[in-house]
């Protein structure tokens, strides 16, 4: 039996114009997913090797499962219903980037475990691409674009274990790894908007709105820069403010907290596809009570979602 795991991501600075090529602070979360690879023997020794898949949710009950014929990994084509078809696609460019993966005669039950509830946002997508990556011993980054598409940070986060600065250039990735933890961490809390985004569809409505955004990309990557530089609340705020607003420009739309939260005593930032997932937000005793008086119960401090905080 193989093993392999992922960590989860959120993207706290640079979200849209990092596929544009300005530097992003991104943190891998203590949430991932797990995988493991089984040979099995099927009950009849004639049939054709398959892959018998298994996904298990945060709560270990089976969400999704299937048997596929491994012959027909690297074709193309439409056989199945959305989850499936995205599976066999994902594995197929596996196949493609290396054609001696699920080449012989062996059958595999593959089980799949979320450390999240799907609907958090925290990369259910690309934490699976990376660990088939691992398995078939391919580039996750090439194994997300031949897929998936998007900037690859979360991949990016899913083999890191502390917060980077990431950016991309004609698909050439650069990580940097960097120390993230502010001396107010105690004072910055995740909070999640009970709406799971849609990140393709973000990304075309941000391809359509965004101009000529040379300047504005400097300046968000300068911010990314000073979110993980500064040692004071008052000034990190500001940056997260003045982030929203830039980004709220280029995608014309509002920044979250002047759309649901104007009251809230604290400041607030989207992270990754605005309107769904998590967002950032200082705070205090009081955070918790002031969302969950408003419906939104998922509430976690800082040091309890940053990996190596």
């Amino acid at each position: 039996m193989k093993e392999f795991y992922s960590n989860g991501k959120l993207l706290l600075s640079g979200e849209y114009v990092v596929l544009d090529g300005a530097k992003a602070l991104a943190i891998p979360t203590k949430y991932g997913q797990a995988m493991t690879v089984t040979p099995i023997d099927l009950p009849n020794p004639i049939e054709p090797p398959k892959l018998v898949w298994k996904s298990f949710d945060c709560r270990d009950i089976i969400w999704y499962q299937r048997s596929f014929e491994i012959s027909a990994f690297g074709t193309e084509g439409s056989y199945y219903e959305t989850i499936s078809q995205t599976l066999h696609d994902i594995l197929s460019a596996a196949k493609q980037l290396n054609p001696d993966f699920l080449n012989g005669e062996t059958s595999f039950e593959v089980q799949t475990t979320l450390g999240f509830p799907q609907d958090w946002g925290l990369g259910s997508s690309s934490t699976l691409i990376h660990n088939i990556a691992l398995w078939a011993e391919v580039n996750p980054y090439a194994l997300l674009w031949n897929s998936f598409g998007g900037s690859g940070y979360d991949i990016a986060c899913a083999k890191h274990n502390s917060p980077i600065i990431y950016e991309v250039h004609q698909q050439q990735p650069k990580v940097t790894e960097i120390e993230f933890s502010p001396s107010f961490s105690d004072q910055l809390y995740f909070v999640h908007l009970n709406k799971k985004q849609n990140s393709r569809n973000a990304i075309q409505h941000y391809n359509v709105q965004k101009g000529t955004i040379a300047n504005e990309m400097k300046v968000i990557s300068t911010i990314g820069m000073e979110m993980t530089k500064t040692t004071s609340l008052v000034d990190f705020q500001l940056l997260l403010k003045e982030h929203e607003q830039l980004i709220g420009t280029i995608i014309r739309e509002t920044p979250i907290q002047q759309r649901l939260f104007a009251d809230y005593f604290g400041q607030m930032k989207s992270l990754g596809a605005w309107g769904g997932d998590f967002v950032l937000t200082t705070g205090n005793q009081d955070t918790t009570a002031y969302f969950e008086a408003k419906g939104y119960t998922t509430v976690i401090p800082f040091k309890e979602m940053v990996l190596g905080s």
